[in-house]
């Protein structure tokens, strides 16, 4: 029984962990990376055709977004996830795959002006996204899961995000079972909307997330409304814009759950019926599915508007952007107003025409409303940079920058410590990880000598004995030299076909001699066709 570490270790994104029970091989998410990364990521310790299960957080694309490219190299395994993830991933994956493909063409497109013969293909296509979505397994929160042999399961709400879960896994081998709780990420209190995180009493072993280990939102909650509203009428006093990059999934629901109290109580004066537009095909689609999962995951105070026949995230003024034309139409309106568009980060997507059109004016302001990694276009902006380029011009920046202080779905070091603190008994070992180098260093030696708990911030490639309770290998950091960009090809997906081809194999052991003949023979007449 072996627990390995892959992503997300003194980093924030890139989540995955390996779990190994009997001849079981497990992934616990399997996300991709976003911003820069200081580390280098060890590669999985077995081919993605052999890999049996993976078990899903949440739907956010660090915990979920390598997934289809797990499909295209051989994965045919069943992804295990809550039911509102299940609905949150069929867009959000298909969302991404769309993203790598346009990255590709476009990449494509300049090669061939600069006279590149080479052929850039997406990490992923949409294939691979719709085949990732079949093998999804919608569960309820709160029910023991039966997986195989040795393994069973349970997601607990986590509060981070529409769906999210921590997952109970209790692994047996032998006669011995051990408890392995990962946390995945822990949501913040008195979130609108969703429900607080529950907690879990009992584990042998723990993996935890650190993000915001090394600080406090405050021992208040703030004054969102009237932080917004502030904002809001000093922009539109002044005719401009205020542009929220915003994540598609959560935040801008939140946001739209503020603005619609915003409105109803006409808070803005003297521009009581300013317009929003939500400028991403991605968040219409996810406000539809939060509203789908209303009665399992809002929170009182949401509930008691629905009771009351009031949407808590729609409103008179509410106008959304599907198209492309559409999008482009928000910047010839003069009108001041508030834009919502994706990504958070700024890496990707409409928000980027929206702030070339925007940073550069005066009166505008772009408004921060979420974590921003190191190295993305947001973090550069929030720390301060006078310049940006965005599509090969550079946008000398003029708005006014502000951020909402204590939005978070991420629980502060209170809240962390309040979460692994309520079990009942101390675990054998917690593990920190999905924090920064200094946070999960930090948090660490918090919880070792502050709070005597036996904690250890492994690095990506540390391997442990759960049944022996000991390393098998602690592994060292691996620095990033430079930015690692992941490229599929033809010939990749070629080598994965084979890779599962011999899973496959593997897989019809014991099945009748007839049908492994008439296998063997449509391989060979295979191989014959294409043996050079």
């Amino acid at each position: 029984m072996e627990l390995m570490f892959i992503g997300a270790d003194h980093e924030v994104t890139g989540s995955c962990h390996y779990l190994r029970v009997n001849d079981k091989n497990i992934l616990v998410d399997y996300g991709m990376e976003q911003g820069t990364q200081a580390f280098e990521n060890c590669e999985l310790p077995m081919e993605p055709a052999l890999i049996d299960y993976v078990f899903l957080t949440h739907a956010h694309i660090d915990h979920s977004g390598m997934l289809p490219l797990l499909y295209a190299r051989g994965f045919r395994g069943s992804i295990y996830t809550t039911d509102a993830t299940a609905d949150l991933c069929s867009i959000m994956l298909r969302d991404s795959a769309h993203i790598q493909m346009q990255e590709a063409e476009w990449k494509n497109r300049k090669a061939k002006r600069s006279a590149n013969n080479a052929v850039i293909e997406p990490l992923y296509t949409m294939e691979d996204a719709d085949g990732t979505i079949k093998r999804i397994v919608p569960c309820e929160y709160e029910k023991e899961i039966q997986i195989c042999d040795g393994v069973k399961i349970r997601f607990t709400d986590i509060g981070h995000l529409l769906g999210s879960a921590s997952i109970e896994v209790w692994a047996t081998e032998g006669d011995v079972t051990k408890k392995i709780v990962f946390s995945g990420d822990i949501g913040n209190v008195n979130q609108p909307l969703i429900k607080d995180p529950k907690i879990t009493k009992e584990a042998d072993y723990v993996v935890m997330e650190s993000t915001y280990g090394d600080r406090y939102h405050g021992d208040t909650r703030p004054d969102y409304i009237g932080e917004l509203t502030r904002i809001l009428k000093t922009t539109f006093d002044k005719g401009g814009n205020v542009v929220i990059p915003s994540f598609a999934v959560g935040r801008t629901q939140e946001m739209l759950y503020f603005l619609r109290q915003i409105k109803e109580e006409r808070l803005v004066e003297g521009h009581e019926d300013f317009l929003v537009y939500v400028d991403s095909p991605l968040a219409v689609e996810a406000t539809g599915i939060f509203q789908k999962n209303i009665a399992e995951c809002f929170d009182e105070e949401a509930m008691e508007l629905v009771q009351k026949g009031i949407n808590p995230i729609t409103f008179p003024g509410l106008r959304l952007a599907i198209t492309s034309d559409e999008s482009k139409a928000i910047n010839f309106e003069n009108t001041p107003k508030v834009i919502i568009s994706a990504s958070g980060m700024c890496e990707a997507g409409r928000i980027r025409h929206h702030l070339k059109h925007n940073l550069w004016r005066p009166e505008c302001t772009i408004l921060f409303v979420g974590y921003q990694a190191i190295g993305t276009l947001g973090r550069a902006i929030v720390e301060g940079a006078k310049e940006v380029k965005l599509f090969g011009e550079v946008i000398e920046i003029r708005a006014n920058i502000e951020k909402l202080a204590g939005l978070s779905g991420h629980a502060d070091k209170g809240g962390l410590i309040h979460w692994i603190e309520s079990f009942e008994t101390k675990p054998e070992r917690v593990f920190i990880v999905h924090g920064e180098d200094s946070v999960c260093k930090l948090f660490t030696e918090c919880l070792k000598i502050e709070h005597g708990i036996k904690a250890y911030a492994p690095y990506s490639g540390t391997r442990y004995d759960l049944l022996a309770n000991e390393f098998i290998y602690e592994a060292d950091p691996v620095v990033l030299k430079k930015k690692a960009h992941a490229v599929s090809d033809v010939f990749a997906r070629l080598v994965a076909a084979g890779q599962r081809l011999v899973a496959v194999i593997y897989k019809n052991e014991g099945c009748a001699n007839k049908d492994l003949a008439k296998f063997a023979d449509q391989i060979n007449a295979l191989c014959d066709k294409y043996d050079r």
